[in-house]
């Protein structure tokens, strides 16, 4: 059989050398999808291993819970709790052990006390069904994201900066984004209006808004309530859904802002959810909220989170049993809230932004920080806050910071898709003690002081 030369160039190249048992593929970068070549998949693989490489700094970068919330014994309790709550709602033993060691339904054998926590925490009330319990917010992003876009034209919009996950996956699913500026309190329904009907001007459909409207990732910005309502109305009036992530609203001291889920009145909102930071990241829990009716050729009708569930039976098949049982416990423990079970946790957080900034601005007074271009906005809750400094701020300068200063943060482009925050550094302070914030923040002052004194001094 003879094949053309145009069909062999998509077959991965065997190269044997003399003397090798047998020969090995080598495959090439430009036959696998083209996503994989997008800088923004490679950005989690840089910080890993700047922080490998300088193990000594005080690092910013991990947006992760404080390990000293966590026990060793912990985790058991938590499952030998929700255990307890099988054997009180008759299960048999054998029942028992099918749920903690065999697969599971693919949607989730936890939706009940998801959804009875989120009633009582969020005031969300939707039924159990509604619910897909996922591998972590990262799986319910990605299968929202499946679900919704199935042409060329259909676009998702997002803020700029955006969390690096929604735009990841965006770009492995082939799916158009277009960005809108974020202000200082977050989006801004007019923006978000011209975004929109400027795509619809140019023959696209925009399906999705995606926002984190609760000290977000990577600004710590907050959407405040008229915004809110404003962006409901957009959602209705054009037909569009809004993805809901807030994983930082428990996890922040004070009363948090109503949902948007909690205000939706027309099922314009799929509320993605994650126990990463409220309860702890290792079980990797997540959960949608998909509520929304989907109607098919044939008069039937379901829900969206029944086509979630159906793309997760070919990606995850479902969630880990031994992971969701932890989580269970844990809403058990706390008789389902949430913000009661991270009563400590929300305050320490809050302590460490503050502590942050002040040391900012105790290292920078304003007349310093006015002659060195420094700004620094100031969240009021999260885990993040920006730095905007007056040179370029790219990988280059994070390998010089780590290794010549002993501190790690990450660039703002990473979060940008339309490729600005050069000048930008984000700071996460949840991660760090007050002594290590004390001596980070001071490496990062004289990083940034000797950096503005080279980037303004001609070669």
């Amino acid at each position: 059989m003879v094949i053309s030369s145009a069909r062999q160039s998509a077959f991965p190249e065997i190269v044997g050398a003399p003397g090798e048992a047998s020969p090995r593929v080598v495959l090439k970068r430009r036959d696998l999808h083209r996503s994989l070549a997008d800088p923004v998949l490679d950005t989690m693989n840089f910080l890993n291993e700047v922080t490998a490489r300088f193990p000594d700094a005080v690092s910013f970068a991990p947006g992760r819970p404080y390990d000293g919330f966590f026990d060793n014994e912990q985790v058991f309790t938590y499952i030998r709790r929700y255990l307890d709550h099988l054997v009180a709602g008759g299960r048999s033993p054998e029942e028992i052990r099918t749920a903690l060691f065999q697969y599971g339904p693919t949607g989730g054998q936890i939706r009940e006390l998801i959804a009875d926590s989120l009633r009582a925490d969020e005031d969300i009330d939707v039924p159990p069904e509604s619910i897909v319990v996922t591998v972590g917010a990262q799986e319910a992003i990605f299968l929202t994201l499946r679900a919704l876009f199935s042409g060329p034209d259909d676009v998702l919009i997002v803020a700029s900066p955006c969390y690096v996950g929604i735009t990841g996956a965006a770009r492995l699913l082939d799916i158009q984004l277009t960005t809108v500026e974020e202000r200082a309190g977050g989006l801004a329904g007019p923006d978000v209006e011209a975004a929109i009907r400027a795509e619809l001007a140019q023959g696209r459909r925009p399906r999705a808004l995606y926002l984190v409207p609760d000290h977000s990732n990577p600004s710590g910005a907050t959407v405040d309530v008229a915004t809110r309502h404003s962006l409901l109305r957009l959602a209705a009036q054009h037909d569009l859904l809004i993805l809901e992530d807030s994983p930082y609203r428990r996890v922040s001291p004070g009363r948090p802002l109503p949902t948007l889920k909690s205000l939706d009145r027309s099922r314009s909102v799929v509320h993605l959810g994650s126990y990463s930071k409220t309860v702890f990241p290792g079980a990797r829990v997540g959960f949608a909220v998909a509520d929304q009716p989907v109607l098919g050729d044939d008069g039937s009708e379901g829900l969206l989170a029944d086509e979630l569930v159906k793309i997760k039976s070919m990606v995850t098949v479902n969630t880990s049993s031994l992971s969701q049982a932890a989580v269970a416990g844990a809403l058990l423990t706390a008789q389902g809230l949430v913000s009661e079970l991270n009563v400590r946790s929300a305050a320490y957080y809050g302590d460490t932004l503050r502590a942050t900034i002040q040391r900012l601005h105790e290292e920078l007074p304003p007349a310093r920080r006015a002659a060195l271009g420094v700004r620094c906005n100031e969240p009021g809750g999260g885990f993040f806050l920006n730095v905007h400094v007056a040179f370029p701020v790219d990988n280059a300068a994070l390998a010089r910071s780590a290794r010549d200063y002993g501190v790690i943060w990450t660039p703002m482009s990473y979060f940008h898709p339309d490729g600005g925050g050069r000048f930008g550094i984000r700071l996460s302070t949840s991660y760090l003690s007050p002594s290590e914030i004390t001596e980070g923040v001071a490496r990062l002052v004289r990083f940034i002081e000797a950096e503005t004194t080279a980037y303004r001094t001609p070669e």
